[in-house]
């Protein structure tokens, strides 16, 4: 009986977590649900409102909610719309995400970030913000608090740049297609590529969300590579390829048949938004912002180290191969 009202009360708990996220979120929509999400859970993490049963209830719940909204994930990508950018696009794509990934892993040694934490903002910085936070961190060792900085920094550095690209873009004479395409290509989160994309028109904002969705079907080999390496580094413990991964790579496959209608697109959408905001309030629920703030200024050089690399490298890339 006890286990079961812990349980429900991690459900109701997360609920409330989810629902007030939403409803922030909406007040100020470059922020996203995930990322209000996060912050709500290291805030009520960080007070003794909740019991340790209830801590334990979400936790297990955290797991079961981030595994299936990563699954959903991959029914918002279409390879043959990815496919039609071309391959120049294609390649900018690529090269982009590969030198930010490793290139933020080089930089967090130099700034002596840990392993962990770096492995998380590489991720989050080259592919899609949160949710790619929140579907590498199952296969790698960290602590909940690694999770909590990683979407801090997506969140801060993915504003900034939001308002630095379109002035960058003027300044530098970009049209419309070529400033969509950088913002696509360099901002974290979809919400921020929208937002940075605007100020130059809807045709900007339609190529830039369509580049960076063809970053997030990047998020699959990314995960399984990462999960690779770590089941080599804890001697073949960790998982090769998790099943969520191959579960959104299902999707993937379905999406790109063209036989699922809009409306359960767009109920899917909702869903796996849903799911992951859930398990990102869930990890915040475990971390000490006390412990977070503590570790915070390395981070914060990482961040912006890591926000100027994929900046330049996109821009560089677009302009080699496009």
């Amino acid at each position: 009986m006890a286990l079961t009202t812990a349980k429900t009360s991690g459900l109701a708990i997360t609920g409330l977590g989810v629902a007030a996220a939403y409803a922030l979120s909406s007040v100020w929509p470059v922020a996203g649900a995930l990322t209000v999400a996060v912050v709500l859970g290291v805030v009520l993490g960080s007070t003794p409102l909740l019991t340790g049963e209830q801590r334990q209830a979400v936790a297990r719940l955290t797991k079961r909610l981030l595994r299936a909204g990563v699954v959903l994930l991959g029914l918002q990508l279409a390879v043959p719309t990815v496919l039609a950018l071309g391959p120049g696009t294609l390649a900018a794509v690529v090269l982009t995400v590969a030198v930010t990934f490793l290139g933020t892993l080089g930089l967090a040694r130099v700034v002596r970030v840990p392993r962990s934490l770096a492995l998380l903002v590489a991720t989050g910085f080259s592919i899609c913000g949160a949710s790619a936070i929140a579907a590498v961190e199952g296969v790698v060792e960290r602590d909940d608090e690694d999770v909590a900085t990683a979407v801090a920094l997506v969140t801060c550095y993915g504003s900034l740049t939001l308002a630095a690209l379109p002035l960058l873009a003027r300044a530098l004479g970009l049209d419309a297609t070529r400033t969509g395409s950088w913002a696509g290509i360099s901002v974290h989160e979809v919400a921020q590529v929208v937002a940075a994309a605007g100020p130059a028109g809807a045709a900007a904002v339609g190529i830039a969300v369509v580049v960076k969705l063809s970053r997030v079907v990047l998020l699959a080999p990314v995960v399984a590579l990462v999960g690779a390496t770590e089941r080599t580094r804890r001697g073949g413990h960790a998982p090769l390829v998790p099943l969520f991964v191959l579960g959104f790579l299902a999707m993937v496959a379905v999406r790109s048949t063209g036989l699922v209608p809009a409306f359960a697109l767009g109920i899917a959408k909702t869903v796996s938004t849903l799911l992951l905001a859930g398990a990102l309030f869930g990890l915040g629920c475990a971390v000490r912002l006390g412990a977070l703030l503590r570790g915070g200024g390395r981070a914060l050089l990482l961040g912006f180290l890591s926000t100027l690399l994929v900046l330049a490298t996109g821009f560089g890339t677009l302009a080699a191969f496009t």
